[in-house]
């Protein structure tokens, strides 16, 4: 058995515990235990068969978002980097001296899942009402953000906002913004691509990565890959 599938193999088996235990104990910032948020009213209609489509978006750590878009159907790769501010600093030793977010470029086929989908996602795994971080992340560059490249991206992301609102889905209001990307989206250093996959093992990887992507894999058995198929050839 080669490095890869053994590791793949391993990831997967951490992950199907992960999930049994959070299934029967853990919380959801989107409700009960395993249940996700509602579909967005609004939504980016399929686009052209065979055509990927790319959305950016933020939550924290880009090492648990990476790992948490990875396990879902239709998405073929996700980039971690820096998004919301200059070329300049898009270092991981600068990027806080600008406006970046941590955040990941995901490239998906929207025949399998969809925009509005990926920022259900976004909200389930993590909690909107919180205003610059995702504990146990604290800082304007852990803040919770949608980063639209089209005005179609910023009328899906806005209208989710409006429905979950209305709907009362949170008991405070939802701090998580929708962002322009006036410099655009700057993939991180290669040590911090599929950190996750590469490092099961790491502190903060058991205590935060992990036990989120169990939340997520819980919360959307419908979207997600079989745990062994998720972790990317990497």
């Amino acid at each position: 058995m080669n490095a890869v599938v053994l590791r793949s193999a391993v990831f997967g088996l951490i992950i199907t515990g992960l999930v049994v235990a959070w299934s029967f104990g853990g919380k959801s910032y989107g409700g009960e235990a395993g249940v996700s948020l509602p579909k967005p009213d609004l939504d980016l209609p399929p686009g052209k068969p065979g055509v990927q489509q790319t959305a950016i978006l933020a939550g924290g750590c880009f090492w648990c978002e990476e790992g948490i878009f990875e396990q879902l159907k239709g998405v073929s790769a996700v980039v971690a980097g820096y998004a919301g501010g200059t070329a300049e600093t898009a270092t991981y030793e600068l990027y806080t001296q600008s406006n970046h977010a941590e955040a990941v470029k995901i490239t998906y086929d929207p025949e399998v899942i969809s925009y509005g989908d990926l920022i259900r996602v976004l909200f389930t795994v993590g909690d909107p009402t919180t205003k610059d971080g995702q504990e146990p992340d604290y800082g304007h560059q852990y803040r919770m953000a949608v980063f639209y490249e089209t005005g179609e991206q910023k009328k899906v992301a806005e209208a989710y906002i409006a429905q979950l609102t209305a709907a009362k889905v949170y008991h405070r209001p939802i701090e998580a913004t929708v962002e322009d990307m006036p410099h655009g989206f700057f993939p991180a250093e290669d040590y911090h691509q599929h950190f996750v996959t590469l490092h099961p093992d790491q502190p903060y990887v058991c205590a935060v990565s992990l036990p989120k992507i169990a939340r997520i894999r819980a919360a959307f058995a419908q979207l997600v890959k079989p745990a062994d198929q998720a972790a990317p050839n990497k």
